[in-house]
Parts: structure tokens; sequence; C-alpha cells
């Protein structure tokens, strides 16, 4: 046998190939970027991935303006330097004079026992992490880029907090271009000049990566054509996407590369890396790292935690599909689904199909939901999906974290969208914000009114049939009602059909607008959410920072945020934010909503109480990225999973 030369690995402009570590006969693992197949494997040595050099100059890939600076100022960069393990540990770098030197990665301390430290920016003093980390956040969506939802909100905050906390933080997601005004948010990502070829849905898929470096956070965007499309990230008008599987499964594959051949700001993140993967959408990359890198020696000591944000979407396809995904055969397994009997559409399907989420909750490190009271509800059958007994089963590394705000878009003090500024120590403003939500609605001016707000999607999970069946009694009170939303077109329909019966006292908006669902959140008294589930919320603590007082069914993150008020315990100066009911009826409702608007009527120091105690209420992003961290440790405790 003879050695494979590096000379014949030199690929074409911005490719990746494996360069082996010792000597092997088979050379036609160049073919397929990544890994040899598993089920194709011999008993080869490991093999391990390198950056190669790019052209015929010798330049390697860069990822951002200021390594491209310093390859045109000081030299030529060469292939990465990697070390026993083959991880990336830095970059030859050939100056004007011809020495070699080195551009290394940061310094082991930079990632590892960091010892407590403060700054101070902006005149607050920011904790910083003990331990910092590679983190590489995996997501679909990602505000201000793209959001439907609490998904976005959550991967367009947190990372900017563990980065200030002293991490090292890439966000990978798609580069999404709909041919609207929102395809501008993308306008500040430069193209990488990196092109891969993924091996998935038979053949060599490539894709290219956009960067942005913004608020000390890499946000690195997958281009691909099938992210060039009218609609939201994940349909149209007409539905879901019909290839949402294949979208999806190259952003996995893209974002288990990306950590490798990205050297943004001068180096990789190298192997070492924590994925945090967002919902099944990015569920095939803890399957990717234990199936297709780890049998090989890459990402050896790296982890995953799935982050699950709703447990109601799955990824769920036939089982046919599997063999498009790039894994291997034997790990069929990890993604098995069998619908019960009960459950298929006719008498000789099989129920046999693939469950991406199933498989990420199957071979990750730790499992992540976004409230306490959700880590429990999704092992209970009720709200388990299917997947009930599974997580039961791996309880002992699930845990439970309410997300939290961003308190600089969410301040009543000083929110750019709302008429009059206001503070749990000058509660003056929120009467004018409530004035001037009223004139804008077109709604009699009363401040002393109990003014009632819902904002969120008109479908089944957010309770919309309860508020329209409940709404006839509900506007035979002294009350004004307003809703925010879109979704089922019969819903909004109703919506206006109801306008144009309570005149004076109902208004609603079909859609969904910014600046709107702020000037609701400020100028409401009281906000209701009569969600089914609810993994975790954020209008209720947007509402509680902005002393606007919820009525939540008692469910999920719900639960654990609104503490119910008892107005008549301890002379109406009891503990409490807000109102929970429970069991999820009209009567239940309406019982709740009553309660808390002749509380607003008749106990004026037991409301402002529940403003101010709301307002009051810590739930940032500085707080839970705390208890992100001590997950982190915890995954890094045991090993990997390996299958």
């Amino acid at each position: 046998m003879e050695s494979l030369k590096f000379t014949s690995l030199i690929p074409c402009k911005a490719s990746v190939n494996l360069i082996p570590t010792t000597k092997f006969v088979n050379h036609d693992v160049i073919g397929q970027v990544g890994f040899v197949p598993l089920w194709k494997r011999s008993t080869r040595p490991a093999l391990r991935l390198r950056a190669q050099v790019s052209g015929g100059s010798g330049g390697a890939q860069d990822g951002a303006s200021a390594l491209e600076d310093q390859r045109e100022e000081k030299g030529v960069l060469l292939g990465a330097e990697t070390d026993s393990s083959g991880s990336v540990i830095g970059f030859n770098l050939i100056p004007p004079n011809g020495e070699l030197k080195v551009l290394d990665s940061p310094p082991e301390d930079a990632t590892s026992d960091r010892v407590d430290e403060t700054e101070d920016i902006d005149g607050k003093e920011k904790s910083k992490a003990k331990v910092t980390r590679n983190i590489v956040l995996v997501t679909a969506e990602a505000a201000p880029y793209s959001k439907t939802g609490g998904l976005g909100d959550v991967c367009g905050s947190l990372p900017i907090v563990l980065a200030e906390r002293g991490h090292r933080v890439m966000v990978v997601s798609p580069r999404y271009q709909n041919g609207t005004a929102a395809d501008q948010k993308f306008s500040g990502a430069l193209d990488l000049d990196t092109h891969i070829k993924i091996y998935c849905f038979g053949g060599d898929q490539e894709v290219a990566f956009f960067h942005e470096y913004r608020e000390g956070v890499d946000w690195v965007f997958v281009d691909h054509p099938s992210f060039h499309r009218p609609g939201n990230p994940y349909g149209d008008s007409f539905g879901a996407f019909g290839d949402n599987q294949f979208r999806f499964t190259l952003l996995c594959h893209a974002a288990c590369e990306a950590p490798l051949v990205l050297p943004l700001g001068g180096y990789t993140y190298g192997e070492k890396c924590l994925f945090m993967v967002n919902d099944w959408h990015a569920g095939l990359v803890p399957l990717l790292l234990a199936a297709k890198y780890r049998p090989y020696g890459v990402y050896k000591d790296a982890r995953s935690v799935v982050v699950i944000h709703n447990l109601a979407h799955q990824g769920v396809e036939p089982a046919v599909t599997f063999k498009n995904l790039g894994i291997p055969l034997e790990w069929y397994g990890a993604l098995e689904w069998v619908f019960p009997t009960w459950a298929r559409t006719h008498a000789l399907d099989t129920g046999e199909a693939v469950n991406i989420l199933k498989g990420a909750i199957v071979t990750s490190d730790r499992i992540l939901t976004v409230s306490e009271g959700y880590s429990w509800e999704i092992t209970t059958v009720e709200g388990g999906y299917g997947l009930n007994e599974l997580l039961s089963s791996r309880k002992s590394i699930l845990t439970g974290i309410t997300n939290g705000v961003d308190v600089v878009e969410w301040d009543p003090s000083s929110d750019v969208h709302i008429a009059s500024h206001y503070s749990a120590d000058d509660l003056s403003g929120k009467v004018q914000c409530k004035l001037a939500l009223q004139k804008e609605l077109g709604l009699p001016i009363r401040p002393d009114c109990p003014l009632i707000g819902f904002i969120g999607r008109l479908d089944y999970q957010k309770g919309i049939d309860l508020i329209q069946s409940g709404m006839p009694q509900l506007m035979e009170d002294d009350v004004q009602f307003v809703m925010l939303g879109s979704g089922d077109p019969l819903c909004e329909d109703w919506m206006r059909a109801a306008e144009a019966t309570y005149k004076d006292k109902f208004r609603g908006w079909v859609g969904f607008n910014v600046p709107v669902s702020h000037r609701i959140t400020a100028g409401c008294d009281i906000l209701l959410m009569p969600s089914r589930f609810e993994p975790c919320g954020l209008n209720q603590l947007y509402a509680m920072r902005y002393g606007t007082v919820p009525v939540v069914h008692s469910t999920g993150g719900l639960r654990d945020t609104v503490l119910n008020f008892n107005p008549y315990a301890q002379g109406g100066q009891g503990d409490g934010t807000g109102w929970t009911f429970s069991p999820l009826t009209k009567e239940s409702m309406l019982a709740a909503l009553r309660l808390a608007c002749r509380t607003f009527t008749e106990y004026k120091p037991s409301w402002e109480g529940l403003m101010k105690r709301g307002m009051e209420r810590d739930f940032t992003w500085e707080s839970a990225a705390v208890k992100y961290e001590q997950v982190f440790e915890w995954a890094f405790i045991d090993p990997p999973y390996v299958g």
C-alpha cells in the first residue's frame, strides 16, 4: 500500500476533502464531501477533516473581512494546522518575507476554566461565565433575520447574551429570500465564497455560506435555492412546503460542517463544540455527530443539547425517505416511528415513518424545554404527542428553563412604539398609553373601563374557540376587547364580524404588526391567553413587564410564570402577578376575567400592586443564560453519545 499524497486532494475552490492519517488502498473516499458512509466502510483507520487551500494562489477560505485584510497586508494563508486528534489549532501564514508563521486558535484558557469576572458595559456590570465554550446554535429561524414566533425570538436573543458572557457563539440558519423587503434583513451578511457539497437525497447538494458578525455573534446563513421562494420559512398560503425535510436536512449537514471549514475571524470553531439544536428542523445534528463523524474520530469531544420549543411538530415523514437523509442504514432505529393503528390512513398502511425529533431526543447529550412546567407535561400522555415514554426514559437529562425577554426592545421606559413612557416607580404613563390606544382603535375613550387584549396566532392551540364562544357573554359586561393576530381564515372572518357586532366594545386587527403589538401590550389592562398548551409563552412576560395583568390557562410556561392572585387574601395585599384558570372551559375563563375586571374597578391598591410585582419580575435572558450554562456543564461531564 502507498500513502495518498496531499497533492491529489487539492480540490476546486472552496471545497473540503478528507485527509487520511495513515495508509489505505481505496482512494475513492474523495468522491463525497464529509465522510465515507458508515455502511460502506471496511477496517479503515480514522479520518479527519481539513480546510483546503483555494484556487491557484494558495489562499485559505476566509470567513471575515478582517482575515481578508490580513491576507492582503501580511501574506498568504495556507491550510489549517491540526493536532493529534485532528482538531484545527491554527492556520499557516506565509508573510511577504517568506517566513512561516501560524495564525493560532484562541488560547486554551479562553475556552475553558475562565474565572468569574465582570465588566462595565453601558454603565451596567455584566457577569462572565466561569467556563466559556464554542457554541453552535442551529435553528430554522432567528430574529431579526427570520421569525414566525417564539423560536425566532429565542434564537435571536439568547446567542447575544451568551456571547456577552464570554462564549464564542455561532448561529447557523437558512438564508431565506422570498422576494420581498424582508430580504434586506440579510443585507449585512457577506458571501464567504465557501461552497461545500453535501451528500444526501441521492446526490451531491452544494450549499454556500454567508456571514455577519453582529453583537459578538457569528451569524452564519446556509444558502441554497430551496430557501429562495415566497412564503415564510415553512410554507405559504397553500400550506407547508413539501420539501421541508430536504431543506432542513441541508441545514443540519451544513451546520455540522461549518465549525470545521469556516475560519471566522481567522480561525475555525473546531471540533470541541457544543451544538444547541432547536426543534425538529435541526434535529439531525446529534444523529450526524454520532453516526457520521465520531466513528472517524471527528467531534469526539463535541456535545449536543436539543431544545424543544414545541413538541407538537416532530418532522415525521414516510419511512422510505430515510435513505435520503445521509445517515448510515444501521441508525434507522434511532429515527424509526410507527403510528398506532387508529392513526393509519387505510388497512394496508403499516404506519412506518421516520421521526427526526425522536432521533434528536435519542442521540442528544441533554434535553431542554423552554419552561419547567413544559418539561413535565411532555412526559405525560396528554402532552407527549407519542414521545412521552421516550422522554420519561430520559428524564434524568431533561431540564426546563424559562425563556427570557429582550429587555431592550421590551422596556416601557424607553419603547419607541408607545405613546408615553412609564415605569414601576411612575405608572402615570400607563393611562396615557391606554387612552392613545382607545383613540387609535376608535373605541370610546374611557380610562376606567377594563380593556382586555389578545395577541397571538388564530388557531386551536391558542384557545381561539373559547374566546369565540365566550365573547357574547363577555360583551354583556362593561369591558372593551382588542385582538391582534392572523391564522385560520374563519377566525379572521369572525374577528371582522365581531367588530361590526360590538362596535363600541370590540376591535380586531387581522395580521401582525410589531408597533401595534407594543401599543396593545402597553395600553391594555388585562392580557388574555387561553392556550391549550404553551411551552413557554412570551406575551405574558411582555405584558407583566408593561404592567398589564395576564389572565392565562394554567398550562406549561404560563403556569410557571404567572403567579395566581387572590384579591381577598391578606387584605388585598397578597402575592401574585395575575390569574390562572383551570379547567380549560368557557366558564372557567369568564370567571377569571370577571374577577380580574372587578379587581381593576373596585380594588385599585390591589391592582397597582399586581402591576408593580409583574414589572419587577426577573425574566431577563441573563438569568436564563446562567441556567443554560449549568446544562452545558452537565453535558460535558458524561461521555458523548456513541450509540
